[in-house]
């Protein structure tokens, strides 16, 4: 069956991403079926969708959906209306089989399948779709397959992939120029799982919570394939990097002996690390390392769940800096636990991280199947009536989210590398700028004074 997989994200603060999973997808399918992608964040002149329904002429299109907002309460934009008109214009064109997939998806199955009127939805991993063109191959009525949903069928989570996990890069793509153009900036996973507990998360849902580790040798190879296609800069997609410390000495040790020589940036988690850790990630080209360290408040780290406190955050940050690295800090202000003295708290210790790059986020948007979303219900912020599609965000009882902001705005000062959300417009030119000039990677360290 002919196959159009069609990535729906159009997000680019503070840069585009690229769509990684579809190469997963195309990975588990284009043995025994043929694959269009379309990227509708690299329609330059608007019609390559168009294009590829009328020339390719796909028997089923698979439409991806990455994220639902931003998650920035500053600037909490949704993004549902914007793949209904997406749908629509689809539909518009060609009745085939819709399928929808994706992280954003994922969090919502039942109510996209309803407003999106899709014809199936894969929860979870992508690579299910091969299990559902088999059966369409097959049968006039697909029989129930693990993550595969339809109008009528109840939504549940699925045990993780249990086939081998493969990637089907294709340099020559269309979308790939365009991500080359603007950052050179492509990614790669080298696991996926999350064992952490974290209130607010959904990578559990999405990818499970025990860990799947990649081959590291492999792994190595795809990034050298990548820096062959044109990358300047590779970044690591996992939930944290270091959640598993030795297989990601393995894959960066995978790096170095495949010939990597450009730089690389991850995900970590602040936890206990030791002091030669990033020293030897530095020595295979990472360059930038990005904390989800969300407080200084040792309280408020306990009631996110955290499996770290504000002492780790320190030591981790003085590893980095020590090896040489970018370092940009996560914070995520207004969760379970905030009040007007954590606040201050944090704030004031953020004064003792030097040379790096703080990403502050006042509010914390509330997803089904998290713990946050539990809370919520509990303290009668949300029931069944409320449509957690639009961005909603917890409110703590002892604090509201707009004095954050209005505090961290105070504390920030105008500070370039201290960045309120996603940094907004500015930031966005601003990269983009830099991109023009030829320079790779997230470039935190332009934002540092």
């Amino acid at each position: 069956m002919r196959v159009l997989l069609v990535s729906a994200n159009t997000h680019t603060q503070p840069y585009p991403v690229y769509p990684l999973g579809l190469d997963y997808v195309a990975g588990a399918i284009a043995e025994r079926h043929p694959v269009c992608i379309v990227d509708m964040n690299a329609q330059e002149d608007g019609n390559a969708l168009a294009e590829a329904i009328e020339g390719f002429g796909p028997e089923v299109i698979g439409l991806s959906i990455r994220n639902v907002d931003t998650t920035d309460a500053t600037h909490p934009d949704g993004f549902f209306s914007k793949y209904k008109d997406l749908v629509d214009t689809i539909r518009a064109q060609t009745a085939v089989p819709l399928v929808l997939g994706g992280s954003g998806f994922t969090i919502f199955p039942e109510p996209m399948m309803r407003e999106l009127g899709a014809d199936y939805g894969i929860i979870g991993e992508g690579e299910r779709l091969s299990l559902l063109l088999d059966a369409l191959e097959r049968h006039t009525d697909v029989p129930p397959i693990p993550g595969i949903v339809t109008q009528h069928s109840a939504a549940a989570v699925p045990p993780p992939w249990p086939h081998r996990i493969t990637r089907r890069f294709d340099p020559c793509l269309p979308h790939v120029a365009f991500y080359l153009k603007r950052g050179g900036m492509l990614n790669l996973q080298t696991k996926r799982g999350c064992g952490f507990n974290c209130i607010y998360c959904t990578y559990p849902s999405i990818e499970g919570r025990t860990l799947r580790l990649f081959d590291p040798e492999e792994t190595g190879q795809t990034a050298r394939q990548l820096q062959e296609a044109g990358a300047g800069y590779i970044f690591v997609t996992d939930a944290a990097f270091n959640s598993s410390g030795s297989h990601s000495l393995a894959v960066a040790k995978a790096f170095k002996k495949a010939g990597v020589s450009i730089p690389w940036g991850a995900f970590f988690a602040p936890v206990n690390i030791d002091r030669d850790y990033f020293r030897i990630l530095a020595d295979a080209g990472l360059s930038h390392a990005e904390f989800g360290s969300e407080s200084l408040s040792d309280p408020v780290l306990k009631a996110y769940r955290k499996p770290f406190r504000a002492e780790n955050v320190f030591k981790a940050h003085a590893a980095a800096v020590e090896a040489g690295l970018h370092v940009a800090h996560y914070f995520l202000f207004g969760g379970p636990g905030e009040n007007s003295d954590t606040v201050n708290e944090t704030l004031q210790r953020i004064e003792q991280l030097g040379k790096c790059a703080l990403v502050l986020f006042c509010g914390m948007r509330i997803y089904p199947q998290t713990e946050l979303n539990d809370m919520a219900r509990h303290d009668g912020q949300i029931d069944d009536a409320r449509n957690l599609l639009e961005p909603v965000f917890y409110q703590s009882s002892r604090i509201g989210n707009e004095e954050v902001l209005a505090r961290v705005r105070r504390q920030a000062n105008g500070r370039l590398n201290w960045l309120i959300g996603d940094g907004g417009e500015i930031t966005a030119r601003n990269l983009a700028k830099l991109h023009a000039r030829g320079h790779c990677g997230p470039l935190w360290e332009h934002l540092i004074r």
